[in-house]
């Protein structure tokens, strides 16, 4: 059995405290280049690794009992650093931090032409203690509490839910640049959707509310006017209106003009497709003025981040909640639709969506007044039917 690796000043608590604090760490060779390092602080220490590179990974049971995650007595913390060491033998590089996965996600959404603010938002939420922390390193139940607390400040658990969904792209994609990290099943299972998360948070707008949301930003600007009015007509998202270019602007047509709509890059299919959907020939109007000196193939609209922050004045100036936001609009417009009585297939393709998300947040629209008024046509007249004592055996069906 090979022998461990022993450090008569850091092994034990009581020896490590009597270690003068400095801000340069003890350190104890366990294995050839790798050593285990200390930082005797006024609080507690902290464990590092240093092989090439240093990386803190653990506070040290100076003054609590270990529990091998967060906080590791000295043996604990020997084998964690040499797995860390060694996770991938041969590379040198530091391994990715926190800080680093966040900062990695927002330059991957901005050259995608994603929500910058995604990761923007994240990181406001992240505690220095995690940002500082190697990725490879953080654990189930660390990442569960620090959601935990998100609603303990008073997030709503729907808000906790979405910027932990952006914790997690952030972490899948530093995993995928790192092989060393291979504890993905801590932000899967520690991250999992909250159960009240799914509580319907749907606001629906009368479409005379619609109408003064969008003459309240043309007073405001007539580019932002211009913008929230495809996003009231259309039902799409923020990112696909962003996408839009003049040549995606088909008015060639007076009386059936449309927009040429990029889908939207959800899930793991970066392939952009283009769908047809019809506008006002008011709105086609709007737009071929909004295009007047652009080039054919660049942006329809200047991007807006946090387009929700410049829509607030708005919606406060007509006396609405904070609820209100911009993604309202496109709530509205699949329930307008819904209620009008297309076809909810034809809903889903038209909000670059799928039915099964339709029935899923919008059903209590899609059984009402159109679907019972095709529904009472099929009712039968058991009155009318009962005369008749004349029985039709049913032919057996071919199997």
């Amino acid at each position: 059995m090979a022998r461990r690796t022993r450090s008569a000043s850091l092994e034990n608590r009581t020896n490590r405290l009597k270690l003068p604090i400095r801000k340069k760490p003890y350190t104890a060779l366990i294995a050839p280049g790798i050593f285990l390092a200390y930082r005797r602080n006024a609080g507690p220490g902290t464990w590092s690794v240093k092989c090439g590179w240093l990386q803190r990974f653990g506070l040290a049971d100076d003054h609590e009992d270990a529990n091998g995650e967060s906080v590791m007595s000295y043996w604990q913390a020997l084998e964690k650093a040499k797995t860390l060491a060694r996770a991938d033998e041969g590379n040198s590089e530091t391994p990715i931090s926190v800080s680093d996965a966040v900062d990695a996600y927002e330059t991957d959404l901005e050259t995608r032409g994603g929500r910058k603010y995604n990761a923007t938002q994240l990181r406001l939420h992240l505690t220095d203690a995690i940002k500082s922390k190697a990725v490879a390193l953080l654990t189930e139940r660390e990442l569960r509490d620090w959601r935990a607390g998100l609603v303990k400040k008073g997030l709503k658990p729907s808000s906790a839910d979405r910027i932990g969904r952006s914790f997690k792209a952030a972490l899948a994609l530093a995993a995928r640049n790192d092989k060393r990290i291979a504890n993905s099943s801590a932000w899967k299972n520690g991250l999992r959707k909250l159960a009240d998360s799914e509580v319907a948070r749907n606001v629906i707008l009368p479409d005379q509310t619609v109408a003064a949301l969008v003459g309240g930003s043309y007073d405001e600007d007539q580019d932002f006017g211009a913008l929230i009015d495809v996003l009231a007509e259309t039902g799409a998202r923020e990112s696909q209106v962003f996408k839009l270019t003049l040549h995606d602007l088909q008015d060639h047509h007076p009386t059936g003009p449309r927009l040429m709509m990029p889908t939207s890059r959800k899930g793991k299919n970066p392939k952009i497709e283009y769908r047809p959907l019809p506008i006002s020939p008011r709105l086609a109007k709007v737009l071929r003025q909004q295009a007047k000196g652009r080039p054919a193939h660049g942006p329809l609209f200047e991007k807006i981040w946090n387009l929700a922050t410049h829509f607030r004045p708005v919606v406060e100036r007509l006396g609405l909640g904070p609820e209100v936001t911009p993604y309202a609009l496109r709530h509205s417009s699949i329930v307008r639709q819904l209620l009008k009585g297309v076809p909810t297939r034809v809903v889903a393709a038209h909000h670059d969506t799928s039915v099964v998300m339709l029935e899923k947040h919008y059903s209590r629209f899609i059984i009402g007044d159109p679907s019972e008024a095709l529904t009472r046509v099929t009712l039968l007249d058991l009155g009318a039917l009962s005369g008749s004592a004349e029985v039709v055996p049913l032919e057996r069906l071919a199997s």
